[in-house]
């Protein structure tokens, strides 16, 4: 295999590489002479990942950390303002009746 054909086998396995490529902060040529140079060290390419990306220990011991009581209580709270919310979007306001008027004759005048 040649040393093109590696490059692009182990491309593959960095999918992160192809965004720095479209932002056009490196080209494939700058990664093809850092992969000629240094190989697969990760030293090299760590900085090349996607650091979003969570170890699953960090996750692992955020849920640990999770008290479920109080999760089911603010649901449950959340879940009875929705339910109040709803009924009181649902009722239509009670409008006072109207007493209806009837209108005064032309030839009325107030004080008559």
């Amino acid at each position: 295999m040649s040393k093109l054909e590696s490059f692009k086998e182990f491309v593959k396995t960095k999918p992160d590489l192809v965004n720095y490529v479209k932002d056009k902060k490196n080209t494939w040529q700058e990664f093809y002479e850092i992969y000629d140079m240094y190989g697969e060290d990760p030293k090299v390419w760590d900085k090349y990942q996607d650091n979003r990306a969570v170890p699953l220990a960090e996750i692992t011991s955020l849920v640990k950390g999770i008290n479920v009581a109080n999760v089911q209580k603010y649901i449950t709270n959340a879940q009875k303002a929705i339910n109040v919310i709803q009924e009181l979007s649902t009722k239509s306001p009670t409008a006072p009746k109207s007493i209806p008027k009837t209108p005064r004759p032309i030839t009325k005048f107030f004080g008559d």
